[in-house]
């Protein structure tokens, strides 16, 4: 079917963008920091590796992926997301392959630069700039929807990951995914997306097209170009309280285990707490999407970062299976709003014509925050044998972000 082809549903085909963009949440699970966590002790046990060598190199091969994500936005932008996603989607199971094969430190760097680049960066990437070409006055209760499959993500992978390294080993673990990759996510993306609903001849929320003497006039919504939002001050507020979770969640999850059997507790215990966030994180994500759609984003994203700072504040604490259990309750209702007000936020504030390329900048620096973050934990326990030092460190920058995402105010263009 050629992507101009008209498409006939007896429902809004935005339905199925919305079905096949959670799909790509979901799938980019491998190249999650909650999948990488599992295999770090493998590559300990097997090759000898300190923490601080695996995580250093996991940081530099984020960090190195980060700073594509605003070339593989523009790609999106100029050649669609049918094209590009279907592409990403072979070298994803590429880049698991390779990881099935790493044997030297060198290795692992370009592994990890690798699926967090086409898994974690571009998946996520293309999850989340599809749907808003189809929704507009819907996009929080659609995206709504996009983040429950990333609640799946988290809750299944980790406990599948573990069957599988246990079961057959950790490189079977990899070509696993290498097949999931390319017998099932290349075929979802080249016969199901559509890149814009004007593309096949239908319109944003299926509404009627407005007509001027006779002409289809296209709904579109204020187009900002990625050189005039980057003069907005929104813009860089926006990027702040997007980039910190990133950061501050990805080093929290990467050493929990350590973290929290510093306090005597178990890694079972400590895996509860995807459980536990995933099971939370679902009626948060519903609920949030409405929430999007009725209120003004500024207020969410303020009320996210006070999540935030709970959430590290109960880890500091947690001693007990119900402090783990408060600290993964946190992480859930924080990373439920968290995913719709960053899906939500990028085209309400700028609008659908150039999203992928904002978001690509908004998607290099949240990436390049998930490098960095697990760096002070690792440095932190080497240097004073355990982690409260850089979790009290970890409060000042959500505590900072209430009082900057409540400034974040939708910008204006000045003609």
């Amino acid at each position: 079917m050629s992507e101009k082809t008209p498409i006939k549903t007896p429902f809004f085909y935005g339905w199925i963008i919305v079905i096949v963009a959670g799909l790509a949440a979901y799938f980019s699970g491998p190249g999650q920091t909650y999948t990488v966590s599992v295999y770090i002790d493998s590559y300990i046990n097997e090759f000898g590796w300190s923490r601080t060598t695996v995580s250093s190199m996991y940081s530099m091969g984020t960090f190195a992926a980060g700073m594509l994500m605003g070339i593989i936005g523009k790609l999106l932008d100029k050649y669609g997301h049918r094209k590009i996603a279907s592409i990403i989607a072979v070298g994803t199971g590429i880049a698991f392959f390779f990881m099935s094969m790493v044997s030297s430190v060198p290795m692992l760097l370009i592994g990890f630069f690798l699926i967090r680049l086409l898994s974690q960066g571009s998946m996520g990437l293309i999850s989340g700039t599809m749907v808003p070409q189809w929704f507009i006055k819907r996009k929080g209760r659609a995206m709504s929807i996009v983040s429950v499959f990333g609640a799946l993500s988290m809750a299944s992978y980790p406990a599948i990951n573990i069957w599988l390294i246990q079961r057959f080993g950790w490189q079977n673990g990899w070509r696993t995914w290498t097949i999931v990759a390319w017998l099932v996510v290349v075929p979802l993306f080249y016969f199901f997306i559509r890149n814009r609903p004007e593309d096949v001849g239908l319109y944003p929320d299926n509404e009627k097209p407005v007509e001027d003497n006779g002409e289809v006039v296209i709904i579109e919504e204020e187009a900002w170009t990625l050189q005039e939002a980057l003069r907005t001050r929104s813009f860089w507020l926006v990027n702040y309280v997007t980039v910190i979770p990133s950061a501050i969640i990805t080093g929290c999850v990467f050493h929990q285990i350590s973290i929290l059997g510093q306090s005597g507790l178990s890694p079972e215990t400590a895996a509860l707490i995807s459980t536990v966030t995933s099971l939370i994180n679902l009626p948060i994500a519903l609920l949030a999407g409405g929430l999007a759609d009725k209120y003004p984003l500024r207020y969410l994203m303020a009320i996210n970062q006070g999540l935030l700072l709970a959430m590290v504040a109960a880890l500091y604490y947690a001693d007990s299976l119900t402090l783990v259990l408060v600290y993964g309750a946190f992480m859930g209702i924080m990373m439920g709003m968290q995913a719709i007000v960053r899906g939500v936020v990028w085209p309400e504030y700028f609008g659908r014509k150039h999203l992928s390329t904002i978001r690509g900048v908004n998607m290099m620096a949240g990436v390049i925050g998930s490098a960095l973050g697990p760096l002070p934990y690792g440095y932190a326990y080497d240097l004073f044998g355990g982690y409260s030092e850089v979790l009290l460190a970890s409060m000042i920058f959500p505590l900072l972000g209430i009082f900057l995402g409540y400034l974040a105010k939708k910008p204006e263009k000045i003609d």
